[in-house]
């Protein structure tokens, strides 16, 4: 490594002419690792300035010429991409919105490389992935996960018919609250296993998290009020038509005591009570015949609305679910007794504060924006 000053005099004054000159910021930062490195700095301490990585710094320093300046381009910057013409580019970023199988591919995801092979064949200009990267970068492109989309998958006129019937019963409930009430049921699950979610830190630095992988889960069965977002939350050992009967047997009791604390007759609930309307999901076990006709016979204010298939946008109780996670990421519980004590307090006695105009991907907005 260069000593301190090994610059001579004419050299410096020629690299800081450079450095106020030179259009390119990738040779202006080369230059500027010469001069730092000529008063004394360390490679380590020049990365450190610069905010790039040590490697870098090493490779320019051992080939890079302060007599030269032309040393200090990039090889990468030189041929093949230059060969990338604004018609190439083009295509490139006109392929990369097109799914593969449109241009007759069996694959499912475009790569660099991938990418390059195509665009070969179909102008001539041969690219290496590297620089498929570079152009997608200066485009404002990054490589980042899929999410999945149950978009292809949703009945539209089913989801619209829907949503309107919804409309109507909120419409109801509004101007008459003691005639209807509007309820959202669905199950969850919470493990012992620490949640994982993204949080601050340092750059260069991951927080850590215990990865103990404890055996231990809490399952919950739950019903949200539309009109003022109570909650009632049961604990459950797992899902299955009992235990949704169970479950529903003692929401209908909690809603007959609530009808009586508002100076109302238990036995004139089921004639002057409100209709409870309870939107759920098609899980097998909430549809399941026996069940249902028990429900019918012995609660006869609820009615089951189900919602279309594919439309977890439509429970407004998924936010519940989804903040409850986000409250609890990171936190490591020792025993499941720890993590429903935690749950009861957030779920049951209003620990846990929701945004309710959050923009989560189907996670109740449709509900929140009707």
């Amino acid at each position: 490594m260069p000593a301190k000053n090994f610059l001579k005099i004419d050299q410096k004054e020629k690299l800081q002419k450079a450095l106020k000159e030179n259009e390119h910021p990738d040779i202006r930062e080369r230059i500027l690792m010469f001069l730092l490195l000529d008063d004394g700095k360390t490679q380590a301490g020049i990365a450190n300035f610069l905010g790039c990585s040590l490697r870098k710094v090493a490779y320019w320093c051992v080939h890079g010429d302060p007599e030269n300046l032309e040393s200090l381009v990039d090889e990468r910057m030189k041929g093949n991409y230059q060969k990338a013409t604004e018609e190439y580019v083009k295509l490139l970023l006109e392929t990369i919105e097109k799914e593969p199988e449109e241009l007759g591919y069996e694959f499912g995801r475009w790569t660099n490389a991938r990418l390059s092979t195509y665009l070969e064949e179909k102008t001539g200009i041969k690219l290496s992935s590297g620089q498929i990267r570079n152009i997608l970068k200066k485009n404002n492109y990054s490589y980042i996960w899929a999410k999945y989309s149950l978009e292809k998958k949703q009945d539209i006129e089913k989801r619209e018919a829907f949503k309107e019937k919804l409309e109507g019963y909120m419409k109801i409930a509004k101007e008459n609250p003691k005639l209807i009430q509007i309820w959202f049921l669905d199950e969850s699950g919470f493990s012992l296993r620490v949640i994982r979610r993204k949080c601050w830190g340092k750059k260069g630095k991951r927080k850590r998290l215990a990865g103990e992988r404890k055996q231990g889960r809490v399952n919950v069965m739950g019903f949200l009020r539309y009109s003022d977002k109570r909650r009632f939350v049961e604990f459950v050992k797992k899902g299955n038509s009992e235990t949704f009967y169970e479950v529903m047997k003692v929401f209908y009791a909690e809603a007959i005591r609530e009808w009586v604390e508002d100076g109302n007759l238990a036995e004139e609930f089921e004639t002057k009570g409100p209709k409870l309307v309870i939107i759920l999901d098609n899980a097998s076990f909430h549809k399941k015949a026996e069940i249902i006709k028990q429900i019918e016979e012995e609660m006869p204010k609820i009615q089951l609305e189900y919602l279309p298939a594919y439309s977890p946008d439509y429970n407004l109780i998924e936010l519940v679910w989804h903040s409850a996670k986000e409250y609890l990421a990171h936190r490591l519980f020792k025993s499941v007794e720890e993590l429903e004590m935690v749950l009861h307090n957030l779920l049951n006695e209003g620990g846990l504060v929701i945004k309710w105009n959050r923009k989560l991907k189907n996670k109740g907005n449709s509900v929140s924006a009707v």
